[in-house]
Formats: structure tokens, C-alpha cells, sequence
């Protein structure tokens, strides 16, 4: 038998500051959040993070990725689903100050899926 936890998939719009952040990481950890970011916020759905990706983060970085990464689904019931618009512009919300636990409940590593520039 295997002791193997259930997980959910959430994605992550991100410019190349915070990537680069991530891969110092060895890609298994979000880096703290600045003091103008309260919350860290992952998405439920690709699309959603393709979107943010490509029509925000390159309008303002100059260049957009797309993380995926699975979580112990148990540890994510703290988190309300946020609807954030439409039907399916659903985020998670975790105060900055809750970021380092966040990410002691991320199982294997963060990965890059989708570039813009």
C-alpha cells in the first residue's frame, strides 16, 4: 500500500522576476511577497493563466509564463475558491503570511508550461 495524499493541479501567471525566483528555488517554493502584494494568488484552470500570462504580465514585464504544480488538496481547504470574474476565473487567495507553509505543502516541483513574449 502507498501513503500517497491527494493533490490539486493549481497554475501561476508570472513575469520573469518571480520565475527566476522560482527556479532559485530549485523550482519548489514561491518567493515571499513584496509589501504592495498581500496575497499569493494560484489559479484553478490553465486558460485563466494563459490569459493573465499573455495580456498582462507582457504588456507589463515584456514576458509571460505559466507554472503548474500540484498541492495536498487537505492542506487547500482553508482556501475558499475565489470567483474572480466569469464562471471560470477562479483563484485561491493565501495572505502573504501564510506563503512559507503554503509551500511546504507543494508536492514535486513547480513547472514551466507556457511562455509569452
Amino acid at each position: 500500500m502507498t501513503n500517497q495524499q491527494a493533490t490539486t493541479t493549481l497554475w501561476r501567471p508570472t513575469g520573469p522576476e518571480e520565475l527566476e525566483l522560482v527556479r532559485e528555488s530549485d523550482w519548489r517554493a514561491w518567493p515571499p511577497r513584496l509589501p504592495e502584494q498581500p496575497i499569493f494568488y494560484p489559479v484553478l484552470n490553465e486558460d485563466y493563466a494563459v490569459r493573465i500570462a499573455r495580456d498582462w504580465n507582457v504588456k507589463h514585464d515584456g514576458a509571460g509564463f505559466v507554472t503548474r504544480f500540484e498541492v495536498e488538496s487537505a492542506f487547500l481547504r482553508r482556501y475558499p475558491v475565489q470567483q474572480a470574474g466569469g464562471r471560470t476565473i477562479l483563484e485561491l487567495w493565501v495572505p502573504a503570511e501564510e506563503l512559507d507553509e503554503f509551500n511546504a505543502h507543494i508536492v514535486g516541483r513547480i513547472e514551466l508550461i507556457h511562455e509569452f513574449h
